[in-house]
């Protein structure tokens, strides 16, 4: 009999199951023509545990990071302009509030295409990206962003700040969750931090993804899902602490939390006292709150199931848009094909022309729905609805509809 699992920050044994997502490809690994008709596409169990000791829901898989994050890494952070607009208002908020100037240093990590650095080197900020696929680091670079490519962790960590680079602000932004070692990523701040500097971390916030059963936010890239709870252990074993947070709308319910070291001369908000009220009212100290999730999913499937086979009988053709993740987890999990979905449209060129994992609907540029005309176009990134929406809005010229299905599967008027 093989044993539990350890907990990837506290290492107690991981005995309780918050959802297990069965055999699932990788959900950034789009296929070419090539690779969906030799037919060996991989897949990797998709299990997540919650931690009964310090709280933290994990993939208790050990998908190697290279096999996700590798040449051919699809995700470029600039083609959502809703995110690229996220990120200016970020940076212009953050010089603002520390004074960030000529004489500063921004880090990011997980600095993808230089997405958010741009607006900081826009103000005369130098900055510094470490980002570890290669191909969106080298489109950082065309546009002036100096970029490592490497992985974060201690040694990066330490020898960065070895060659000078220490900072007055670094940007973690929806990096945390995609580690597989949250030790010895969390490690590495502490060696580049400046003494009184700010480190921000932002995270989709569990208690959303429990309340909301926002389950396609589950994929192998995802390592943690993530609390206050369970993030101020993280930060407290490695001499940081937290001081501030912001509710962000972004990705169906956003932290953002500002960090120092636990030296630091930051003060405690009254807004993060607030976010430690909110999750021990919901629960999320309490192991009982994880229990049951798996029923509502069930029943999210079952929803979204029902509109496919009513839109099937009534000879509706369906397509989706936006080839993200979290489509990806969602349509494996509810057992989607072609047959289904015709066609999902996404404005990443690079995902053009491929075919997304385990479903196998091709991917085609936005401009193709004039074409094709379906009556029902299906929001895979939920988050981004408002600016699909509206992007998509001269469907309803042939009759199209809009179609959500968190948290159950409904026809936008």
């Amino acid at each position: 009999m093989s044993s539990a699992p350890l907990c990837r920050f506290c290492r107690a044994p991981l005995t309780r199951t918050f959802l297990d997502l069965g055999e699932q490809p990788l959900a950034n690994s789009y296929l070419t023509p090539d690779q969906l008709a030799a037919g060996n596409e991989p897949v990797f169990p998709l299990h997540t545990r919650v931690c009964d000791r310090c709280f933290l829901v994990q993939a208790d898989h050990e998908v190697p990071a290279e096999a996700i994050f590798d040449a051919g890494y699809a995700y470029f952070s600039s083609f959502s302009p809703g995110w690229v607009a996220h990120a200016k208002r970020y940076a212009e908020a953050m010089i603002e509030r520390f004074g960030l100037g000529p004489e500063s240093l921004v880090i990011e990590v997980a600095s993808n295409d230089g997405y958010l650095l741009k607006h900081f080197l826009a103000r005369n900020v130098p900055v510094l990206g470490i980002e570890p696929t290669a191909n969106t680091a080298e489109a950082a670079r065309a546009i002036g962003v100096r970029t490592d490519v490497v992985f974060f962790n201690a040694e990066t960590g330490r020898a960065l700040a070895a060659r000078g680079d220490r900072a007055d602000l670094m940007a973690a932004n929806n990096v945390l969750a995609h580690v597989p070692d949250l030790n010895a990523f969390v490690a590495g701040f502490r060696h580049v931090l400046k003494p009184e500097g700010v480190l921000t971390f932002e995270f989709p916030h569990l208690l959303n993804l429990i309340q909301l059963v926002q389950f396609d936010t589950i994929y192998h890239e995802h390592y943690s899902y993530l609390s206050l709870v369970a993030v101020e252990q993280v930060l407290a074993a490695h001499g940081l602490r937290p001081f501030d947070v912001e509710l962000l709308s972004t990705h169906g319910g956003s932290l953002r939390l500002f960090c120092c070291h636990q030296a630091s001369a930051h003060k405690e908000t009254e807004a993060l006292r607030t976010l430690r009220a909110t999750e021990a009212a919901a629960g999320l100290s309490r192991i009982e709150t994880y229990e049951g999730f798996a029923a509502r999913v069930d029943a999210m499937c079952e929803s979204f199931r029902a509109f496919l086979a009513s839109a099937r009988d009534d000879g509706k053709a369906v397509a989706a848009y936006g080839a993200a993740a979290k489509g990806n987890t969602f349509l494996n999990h509810c057992g989607v094909t072609r047959d289904d979905i015709v066609e999902v449209y996404d404005a990443n060129p690079a995902k053009q022309g491929r075919y997304l994992p385990g479903s196998h609907v091709p991917i085609r540029a936005p401009e193709a729905v004039k074409t094709t005309r379906p009556d029902y176009v299906v929001i895979l990134p939920w988050n981004l609805k408002d600016e699909i929406t509206q992007q998509l809005a001269f469907i309803a010229d042939w009759g199209g509809r809009f179609v959500v299905a968190s948290p159950l599967t409904r026809v936008l008027d």
